[in-house]
């Protein structure tokens, strides 16, 4: 069985379970309601009784005294046990209980590699946790960003610095790392690229915060969510807080929003740098997103440090085809990168990637696979070297996704007009 429930502008779809023993349920819940009914009354007649006995001046009947002991004790049990078997019954019907239950114990694991305590998390907490990065499992570093050098460099001086040597500025109040960092440009220019590679340069732990986790069904449990998301970040700091396509989450307020929304986007705010915010707590926000002219004001505000990732130019695109056709591939020497640089004027560093990867599978032709299976047919274990990639793979290869939908019209740059610092 399943329902739909939409309103205003939000739509939730939640499944039902019904199990095989729901009528045993309902009948045992039925019964101990019933149990319950009659225990009630009948310690309610017993008072009753004796208030009223008239042999009350002469001292209390040990026998009244004793049954309503037991009629109250009975009462207990019953309204203790269905207490238990209610809340029993309504965590076995949660439609997440399963999802609840696997992010818990991926949660566990991941504090466990990380030799993160585990006794003072609680469950939302955990729910969090359970999109802990570690550091050393991230496999970006400086080394595979081309092209933005002069960005790198000012994370290195501004943010990262700060946070190695925090010691050093323990006395300064002005040489502290920013709340947070807005990346913002057109798909596919390394924003995502730039916070991995910076949270492993720092060694600081990485939560790739996933919006679905913070909505729930249940009311106000959206608002701990978020109140666990910064708990953890300041038990587990340094740590950054990555929001990919912020602008989905923090978009600008306005008056149609839904309620619950509202809501969550307040208590993010206000926990983020509000007044009971920490400032001594290396915790920064990281956001990325292709529209940063739809962000609330407010969160603009939290996010002063701010990088336009444009559309590379002639040179950046040049380093970045340096990068992907480096000495791990066999290249020909016949590859001019000056003139594939001049030829891909609106490609993304994405693009580039994809143009190097379709690039490198013209080199397979039908000759050089139909040496491979014969060699493998055959009893003789014969290797064969892959060819190099020419210039001519690569031309055709920028030919033809000139001719598709993603690469006929030009990409248009990155506004800069929100930002305070631009270094791309």
């Amino acid at each position: 069985m399943s329902g739909k429930k939409q309103c205003c502008d939000t739509e939730t779809e939640f499944a039902i379970p019904v199990p095989e023993c729901v009528f045993n349920i309902i009948l045992m819940s039925l019964f101990i309601l019933n149990q319950l009914y009659f225990s009630i009354q009948y310690g309610i007649d017993a008072v009753l009784q004796y208030c009223n006995n008239p042999a009350l001046d002469t001292g209390p009947s040990p026998w009244k005294s004793n049954e309503i002991i037991v009629n109250a004790v009975k009462i207990g049990v019953v309204a203790v046990s269905s207490f238990y078997f209610f809340r029993m019954v309504i965590n076995e019907m949660d439609p997440t209980k399963k999802q609840k239950k696997e992010l818990k114990a991926l949660a566990m694991k991941k504090l466990k590699t990380l030799e993160i305590k585990m006794d003072s998390f609680t469950d939302h907490e955990m729910s969090i946790a359970s999109h802990l990065v570690d550091p050393d499992d991230i496999t970006v570093s400086w080394e595979h960003i081309a092209g933005l050098d002069s960005i790198i460099k000012d994370l290195k001086q501004t943010v990262l610095f700060p946070i190695s040597h925090k010691a050093m500025f323990a006395n300064s109040k002005l040489t502290k790392p920013p709340k947070g960092i807005l990346l913002y440009g057109p798909p596919g220019c390394g924003k995502t690229m730039i916070a991995k590679a910076a949270a492993k340069e720092a060694g600081m732990k990485f939560i790739n915060l996933d919006i679905s986790l913070l909505t729930d069904k249940w009311y106000g449990e959206s608002q701990k969510l978020v109140a666990a998301t910064f708990s953890i970040a300041g038990k587990i700091q340094p740590c950054i807080i990555f929001i990919d396509e912020i602008d989905s989450f923090l978009r600008a307020r306005s008056s149609t929003d839904h309620e619950a929304t509202a809501m969550m986007k307040a208590q993010f705010m206000s926990l983020w740098d509000g007044l009971a915010t920490d400032n001594e707590c290396v915790s920064i926000v990281m956001g990325a997103t292709n529209r940063p002219n739809d962000l609330d004001p407010a969160i603009l505000r939290r996010m002063p440090k701010r990088y336009a990732i444009n559309l590379p130019n002639v040179e950046q695109r040049k380093t970045i085809l340096e990068l992907y056709l480096g000495p791990k591939e066999r290249v020909s020497k016949n590859v001019n990168y000056d003139k594939l640089a001049d030829k891909t004027d609106g490609f993304s560093g994405s693009d580039l990637q994809e143009l190097c990867r379709t690039a490198s599978f013209r080199r397979i032709n039908p000759e050089f696979i139909r040496k491979c299976d014969e060699a493998s047919a055959s009893s003789t274990k014969a290797t064969f070297e892959l060819p190099e990639i020419t210039m001519q793979d690569l031309e055709i290869t920028i030919d033809e996704t000139r001719k598709t939908s993603l690469g006929a019209k030009p990409r248009v740059q990155a506004s800069n007009s929100i930002a305070n610092e631009s270094d791309a």
